[in-house]
């Protein structure tokens, strides 16, 4: 794991999740590691309206979500350019083959399981945007 020294925490994020809870307990746990620059969504519709406005560089969306589930964001917000090797977290309850194919498919860069463990958040939040540096 880095330590602080390395970290950039200047980094922009966009949380993307149908439970205000869940948006809460994901940006707290970025805002505990010392990731400031987050923004919270809440649905897949609502993300792309925000991502049309604003650059991030790194968005971790659920995928059961009401309007636009996280498969079609994610698929759409590839389809902008600046995204198109922006790392997508995927969190959710999902957990069969089928489902993180169907993810890597969209451009999902890593699957996590709801309830998710803040420390390994961090973890593939960090290994992603050190990748992407």
């Amino acid at each position: 794991m880095s330590s602080e020294a390395n970290k950039d925490f200047s980094v922009s994020m966009l949380v993307v999740d149908d439970s205000r809870l869940m948006r809460d307990m994901i940006a707290f746990a970025l805002n505990e590691a010392g990731y400031s620059d987050i923004e919270t969504a809440e649905d897949g519709i609502d993300a792309l309206e925000k991502s049309e406005t604003r650059e991030y560089d790194l968005v971790v969306t659920d995928i059961n979500m009401p309007r636009m589930d996280g498969f079609e964001f994610c698929q759409n917000l590839k389809n902008f350019d600046y995204y198109k090797d922006i790392p997508v977290i995927v969190l959710t309850t999902e957990s069969s083959d089928k489902m993180k194919r169907k993810g890597q498919e969209v451009g999902a860069a890593a699957w996590l399981i709801k309830p998710f463990v803040p420390a390994e958040l961090i973890y593939v939040v960090e290994t992603l945007l050190a990748k992407n540096r």
